[in-house]
C-alpha cells in the first residue's frame, strides 16, 4: 500500500516528530462488525503498545507474526464493479486480477481514500510521489534520496477538502496541485508519465508499459474494503533535476505502483515490501492488514508473468533497529531483506496520527512460481515498511 499512506502520504508535512504513545482503539468501528465477508466480528479494544494484537507478538522492540496460512482465493478474469448501488462492497468484486479489471465507483463520504504512489529506484536515487485523498484532505508528496551521499529532499502539501485533485475510478493515473508541489500521472498507449515539480527537484519520466500486476479487493466488511494495484518492476527512462543539475534516468532503473481506492477502518496497520530487477522480475508482498480476510497482496513476477503466492506470510524485523536484515517466509517464501537506509516519518494530531518506518534495500532469498519452481529473489532492488494510521 510508502507510506503513511504508505508513508506515501507523507505526514512530515506537520514537522512533528513525536512517537506514537499507545492508543487504545477498537480493532473494527462500528461499520466494521462481522459480515458476510468478514465472519469475525472485533474483539475487545486493543492498544498498539498491548502485547497481543490481531495475532501479532511484540518481543521488546523485535516483530515476529505467527506461522503461514495458505488462503484460497479467486481470479476474476473479466471487468467487475467494486460497490454496488447502495455503496457497499459488490461480493462479484472480491478476488484477484492479473491486470485491473475493477471500476473504482465508490460512494460516500468521510472513510473513502483513493491514492496513486509511484515509487522509483535509480543506480544514483530513489523517489517517491504520491496523489492521494481522504475525503476531508487531499496529501501531495514528493520524496527524494541520494543513495550517493544520503541526502532526503522531502515536500508535502495538505490541500483541503481535496480541491482540484483528480483520481479517476480506473487506477494508475491522477493529479494535484499545491502550494509547493504540482504532480500529475498520466496513461498513453499502454506507459505512463510521472511528472512532478517542487522546491528543488523537477521529475520528467515515462514509465514503460505494464506486463502484468497484482489487483486484490480486500474484504473487511460490506462498508470497509480497499481495492489495491501492485504493478512492480517497471522499466522507466527520463531525467530528474536537482538544484538544476540534471541526472539521467535509464538503465538499472524500475518504477513501482501502489494504487489504492476504498472505504477504510479509523485504525488500521500494514506490512509492505516490493522489489524488482531487469527481465521482467519482481516481488511484492504485504501483512497485517489482510489478515483474516480471506485474501493477500503477495506475488511473483517472473519474465512479466503474474505468480500468485496465496499464503499469509511471517513477517520478521527488529522494531529497535530497522536496519537489521528483515525476514519474510511462508511454505513458498524464504525472503531476506537487507536494508541500506530507513526513512521515518511520523504524525501525531490526537485523532489522526501515523507512523511509518519505510527501509530501502536488497532482497535474497527465493519464491516458488505457480509450477513449484523455485526462483531467486537476489538482486532485487526496492523497499520494505511498517505503517500505522489512525484517520
Amino acid at each position: 500500500m510508502t507510506t503513511s499512506l504508505r508513508q506515501h502520504l507523507s505526514p512530515s508535512l506537520w514537522k512533528n516528530d513525536t512517537p506514537l504513545s499507545p492508543v487504545t482503539h477498537p480493532v473494527a468501528s462500528g461499520d466494521d462488525r462481522a459480515s458476510p465477508h468478514n465472519p469475525r466480528a472485533p474483539g475487545p479494544p486493543r492498544s498498539w503498545g498491548s502485547p497481543r494484537r490481531r495475532g501479532r507478538w511484540w518481543f521488546h522492540g523485535k516483530h515476529r507474526s505467527l506461522a503461514s496460512q495458505p488462503v484460497p482465493e479467486r481470479e476474476i478474469t473479466e471487468p467487475v464493479d467494486l460497490c454496488g448501488p447502495d455503496g457497499r462492497l459488490n461480493p462479484a468484486a472480491v478476488g484477484w486480477t492479473r491486470r485491473p479489471l475493477h471500476r473504482a465507483n465508490l460512494r460516500g463520504w468521510g472513510r473513502t481514500k483513493r491514492w496513486e504512489y509511484w515509487g522509483v529506484v535509480t543506480p544514483t536515487h530513489v523517489l517517491g510521489l504520491v496523489v492521494s485523498s481522504l475525503d476531508y484532505a487531499a496529501l501531495l508528496s514528493l520524496y527524494l534520496f541520494d543513495r550517493a551521499t544520503g541526502e532526503e529532499i522531502a515536500h508535502d502539501d495538505v490541500v483541503p477538502l481535496a480541491r482540484g485533485v483528480q483520481l479517476p475510478e480506473l487506477t494508475g493515473t491522477g493529479s494535484g496541485r499545491g502550494r509547493e508541489l504540482a504532480l500529475a500521472f498520466e496513461a498513453s498507449a499502454g506507459s505512463t508519465t510521472l511528472r512532478a515539480t517542487g522546491p528543488d527537484v523537477a521529475v520528467d519520466l515515462e514509465v514503460a508499459p505494464s506486463t502484468e500486476s497484482l489487483g486484490v479487493v480486500v474484504p473487511w466488511s460490506a462498508k470497509r474494503f480497499q481495492y489495491t494495484v501492485k504493478d512492480v518492476a517497471r522499466p522507466v527512462a527520463g531525467r530528474l533535476a536537482v538544484r538544476g543539475v540534471e541526472v539521467p534516468v535509464g538503465e538499472g532503473a524500475f518504477a513501482v505502483l501502489d494504487s489504492g481506492r476504498g472505504r477504510w477502518p479509523y485504525a488500521i496497520t500494514w506490512n509492505w515490501a516490493a522489489g524488482s530487477a531487469a527481465g521482467g522480475r519482481g516481488f511484492t508482498v504485504g501483512g497485517k492488514w489482510t489478515d483474516g480476510t480471506g485474501t493477500t497482496e503477495n506475488a511473483l513476477l517472473v519474465d512479466g508473468r503474474l505468480h500468485r503466492i496465496g499464503e499469509e506470510l511471517r513477517w520478521e524485523y527488529d522494531r529497535a533497529d530497522w536496519l537489521r536484515p528483515w525476514r519474510i517466509s511462508g511454505r513458498t517464501v524464504e525472503a531476506r531483506f537487507h536494508p541500506f537506509h530507513e526513512r521515518v516519518a511520523r504524525m501525531n494530531l490526537g485523532i489522526i496520527a501515523s507512523e511509518t518506518h519505510q527501509c530501502f534495500g536488497e532482497f535474497s532469498g527465493w519464491a516458488t512460481t505457480e509450477d513449484g519452481e523455485r526462483v531467486p529473489l537476489d538482486g532485487l532492488v526496492g523497499w520494505a515498511e511498517e505503517a500505522r494510521n489512525r484517520w
